[in-house]
């Protein structure tokens, strides 16, 4: 005789299963509300997306501050739009076909109010795809309106002209050009070799003028000189009277007459000669 033992369902079944789905329900409802909200920092616009997409005739765009936002369908992209700095190393060639390499720096913002347009038309890495090409291309077009040596005397003033002509290529995104810096420039060895020769030509030539101007200086010092001396001697030579001579005779006289004259010797001051006695 064999007893059989009812078998059901074990209760435990369904409430593992309404626990997984509540879990689940649980962890959606937190998604849920922390994604109701996001934070926009200062300094920086939030531009929203409704799945995927931009109202670019009337876009949400989020000012700095605590924002909420319709979870799963709303996304926000952060756009800095405060001052930036963007560095690039750029290669270009000179009117005369010497290469130059350089690191290029910029500082630049964004139009806020245009943020909207700079992500749908250009995407959020705008500074790889526009700012970074435009760089290079601005570099490119201003070193080929100089001859190599001219880049290096007139640094400041292809750094102007560059940033006149990045400032008119990244107006139409929307990007404004604050500085633009060209801090060096490398040059390949040779002509690096005949810039120097050129100054070390240019320093002794330089030395050589100078001898030749202290030369002529001192040339031109002596013949003034001699010139004076000679006028003088002339003058002098023109004012020696006997007169003016016998002045300056008793001017320095003591008032005593000679002891011993010579015979036929004139005496001082008169003019007379001493006769011999007669015998």
């Amino acid at each position: 005789m064999s007893i059989r033992v009812a078998q059901g369902r074990s209760p435990a079944g369904p409430a593992i299963g309404f626990g997984v789905v509540g879990i689940a329900a649980l962890l959606v409802l937190i998604i849920a509300i922390f994604g109701s909200f996001t934070q926009v920092g200062v300094g920086e616009v939030g531009i929203v997306k409704h799945f995927g997409a931009i109202d670019t005739d009337h876009p949400d765009v989020f000012d700095p501050g605590i924002h909420t936002k319709v979870p799963f369908r709303d996304d926000v992209v952060i756009f800095d739009t405060r001052i930036q700095k963007e560095q690039v190393d750029s290669s270009a060639a000179s009117k005369d076909g010497v290469t130059i390499h350089s690191t290029i720096t910029i500082n630049f913002h964004i139009e806020a109010a245009k943020a909207p347009l700079i992500l749908q038309n250009i995407g959020a890495n705008y500074k790889e795809r526009i700012i970074d090409q435009q760089i290079q291309q601005a570099f490119k077009d201003v070193t080929a309106q100089y001859a190599g040596l001219e880049l290096i005397q007139k640094r400041e003033e292809v750094a102007l002209k560059a940033k006149s002509v990045l400032k008119d290529k990244l107006t139409p995104y929307y990007i404004v050009v604050d500085e633009f810096t060209i801090p060096n420039y490398e040059f390949p060895k040779e002509f690096n070799d005949a810039i120097l020769a050129t100054q070390v030509a240019n320093q002794q030539n330089l030395q050589a003028k100078q001898l030749q101007d202290k030369a002529r200086t001192e040339a031109e010092t002596a013949l003034i000189v001699a010139q004076g001396l000679a006028n003088a001697q002339k003058a002098q030579a023109t004012t020696l009277t006997p007169e003016y001579l016998q002045l300056q005779a008793i001017n320095k006289w003591n008032g005593q007459l000679p002891q011993y004259l010579t015979p036929n010797t004139p005496l001082p001051f008169i003019g007379t000669t001493p006769t011999a006695p007669a015998r």
